[in-house]
């Protein structure tokens, strides 16, 4: 799939099957109804139609040496498509899609506008450049032995599938994909077309399954549409909250810190992962460069200072009917903890957004707030 430079071949694996994933989402976005882009299916990525004369398969390689007459990349896709196992009968394209220009000298620059008889007896003369030393080598080269095995091939079916194969050449590479995707969206804001990217290639992974990875068109028109509400130009875009349950080494971290102490003062242990995970998260997206993210900061302050206030009052009727300083210290917890956000304008944050909200004003010594609870 790739032809990395990097040493880190395992790096270079990974840079790989990304660019092959950032081809197949943009594949996604040609989809229609019925129809769903399939990934390690046949190959690298699959467009799969009702009709199979609208379905493509497609090798991905990322290349920077030029596409000669005797490149490996020709010839061993040609053999894969030509295998027993692989039925191309369900294909009307099969695509061999690189980042590769054509060679200087190649024959193959005309090859999409060619007859299938023609592109034959292309490789019929490319093969002929091989001497009979070569091809009767007791080990002859990689590519020729590919060579050899799609030449042997049955004519019939050989020409078959050459009717189906275009060479698209000089393919984007995965920053110039990423900047392709971007232009996409319609209504969402410069700065929030990172997260949209983010949010589709999440997307794109998280359907791989041990049994198949495929992504269907109904699901990926809800998935852009869900996106496009989130992050579509409001008074200002809300950062995404998912809930995030700390780990234990990010809890071990964080374990000295005054919010988490105050917790630990009235014996709360186990709520300590969600406490640190919320306030991770609020962390975070003050650090998100999203639209008008200042403004999402301004409103932050007064959200909390809202919820500060709210907290104080609480804090004074549960001194008043303390009885177990332990037990009435967590009660308050639980109680400011599972309350319903209050509203910010016309609409209602998450909840991990305030409970981070309020760990970190625990967090801040000169507020003098704490959960602990005395008569």
């Amino acid at each position: 799939m790739s032809g990395g430079q990097t040493k880190n071949a395992a790096l270079t694996t990974a840079l790989a099957f990304h660019y092959q994933m950032l081809i197949g989402l943009d594949k996604c976005f040609s989809l229609e109804e019925g129809q769903s882009v399939w990934f390690e299916k046949d190959g690298d990525v699959s467009l799969i139609s009702p009709d199979a004369l609208a379905s493509t398969q497609t090798e991905v390689k990322d290349y920077a040496a030029p596409l000669t007459d005797h490149h490996e990349n020709l010839w061993k896709t040609l053999k894969n498509w030509l295998d027993p196992e692989f039925n191309h009968t369900k294909y009307g394209v099969l695509v061999l899609h690189t980042t590769q220009v054509f060679g200087t000298t190649t024959r193959l620059k005309g090859w999409n506008t060619i007859s299938s008889e023609q592109r034959l007896e292309a490789l019929k003369a490319i093969f002929s450049e091989r001497t009979d030393e070569q091809i009767n080598a007791n080990k002859p080269s990689d590519v020729i032995k590919l060579q050899k095995a799609v030449m042997a091939s049955d004519e019939l079916l050989l020409k078959s599938v050459l009717g189906k194969v275009t060479l698209f050449t000089q393919a984007d590479n995965a920053q110039d994909l990423e900047k392709q995707i971007h232009s996409k969206p319609v209504g969402i804001p410069r700065n929030n077309l990172k997260s949209y990217l983010h949010g589709l290639v999440g997307f794109v992974y998280a359907e791989a399954t041990q049994q198949s990875w495929s992504i269907k068109h109904h699901e990926f028109v809800a998935k852009c549409e869900e996106l496009t509400a989130l992050l579509c130009k409001k008074e200002f875009t809300f950062p995404v909250f998912s809930g995030h349950e700390a780990s234990e080494l990010e809890v071990e971290s964080h374990q000295d810190r005054p919010f988490v102490q105050k917790i630990a003062e009235i014996e709360h242990h186990e709520m300590i992962p969600d406490a640190v995970g919320n306030w991770l998260e609020f962390q975070n997206s003050l650090m998100e460069e999203l639209h008008e993210s200042a403004l999402y900061k301004d409103k932050t302050i007064t959200y909390q200072n809202q919820l500060v206030r709210k907290y104080k009052l609480s804090h004074s009727s549960a001194q008043l009917e303390a009885t177990d300083v332990i037990k009435s210290s967590k009660l308050l917890y639980n109680k400011i903890i599972g309350e319903q956000p209050l509203n910010m304008g016309n609409d209602i944050p998450p909840i991990e957004y305030k409970n981070g909200l309020i760990h970190d004003a625990m967090d801040d010594e000169e507020r003098d707030l704490i959960w602990k609870v005395e008569p």
